[in-house]
C-alpha cells in the first residue's frame, strides 16, 4: 500500500505494441492473494512478433494459447469486471505494472475510452504506478531493466512471462521484495489520463 491507496499490480497481453491500435486479448491484476484474469477475443489480427512472444492464436474457431482454446469474454464486459474488481477494494486504486507509462496506461485508457469507461475507471483509478522506472531509480546502472531479468536477479526464479497473470503476480512479488519507500513510489506514479 502507498499511503492510503491500494496497488494492485496488472498487466495486458494485446495484439501488438503499437498503443493506438492493438487490441487486448488478456487483463490480469493481483493484489495479495485476489487474482483477476481475463480473455478477450480481439478485432484486429496479432503481430507476427505478438504471436511469437505470448503464444496467442486467433482463428475462427476463437482464441487459441499455444493450440489450446482459450474461454473469451466481449471486451466491454471483461473491462466491466476489470472495474468492478477494483471497486471491491474501497479505496483508491494505483495499477501498476512495468513500463506502464509507455505501454498499459496508454492502452488501457484508449480502450477504457473507446467502451464508454472512462468515468467509472477513473472513479476508482487514481494513477499508474510504473514499475521499470521504479526499479532504474533503485538501481542504477543495471544492463537490463526487463521484467523477467529483474525477477531472475532479485528473486533467482524464471516464471512464464508474457502471461499476464504470471506477469502481474510476479511484479508484486518483486515490489514486495524491493519494499521502496513512499518517495520513491510517489516519484514514478502519475494521474489517470484520457486524452
Amino acid at each position: 500500500m502507498s499511503d492510503d491507496k491500494t496497488i494492485v499490480f496488472f498487466d495486458l497481453e494485446t495484439t501488438g505494441l503499437d498503443t493506438t491500435i492493438c487490441d487486448i486479448i488478456q487483463v490480469s491484476a493481483v493484489c495479495g492473494e485476489r487474482m483477476f484474469n481475463v480473455y478477450t477475443l480481439p478485432r484486429t489480427a496479432l503481430t507476427e512478433s505478438a504471436k511469437e512472444v505470448t503464444g496467442f492464436t486467433v482463428s475462427d474457431a476463437g482464441l487459441f494459447l499455444r493450440g489450446t482454446p482459450v474461454d473469451t469474454t466481449p471486451l466491454v464486459d471483461a473491462l466491466t469486471s476489470f472495474i468492478a474488481f477494483l471497486r471491491s477494494f474501497r479505496r483508491p486504486v494505483l495499477l501498476a505494472a512495468h513500463s506502464v507509462r509507455r505501454f498499459d496506461a496508454p492502452v488501457i485508457t484508449r480502450v477504457m475510452r473507446q467502451c464508454s469507461l472512462q468515468r467509472e475507471f477513473q472513479q476508482v483509478v487514481s494513477g499508474f504506478l510504473d514499475t521499470f522506472l521504479l526499479s532504474k531509480s533503485l538501481f542504477p546502472g543495471l544492463v537490463s531493466y526487463s521484467q523477467e531479468k529483474m525477477v531472475r536477479q532479485f528473486l533467482r526464479k524464471t516464471y512464464n512471462a508474457h502471461n499476464a497473470m504470471e506477469d502481474a503476480r510476479m511484479l508484486q512479488e518483486l515490489y514486495n521484495h524491493w519494499n521502496p519507500d513512499r518517495w520513491n513510489i510517489r516519484s514514478v506514479t502519475f494521474k489517470t489520463t484520457f486524452f
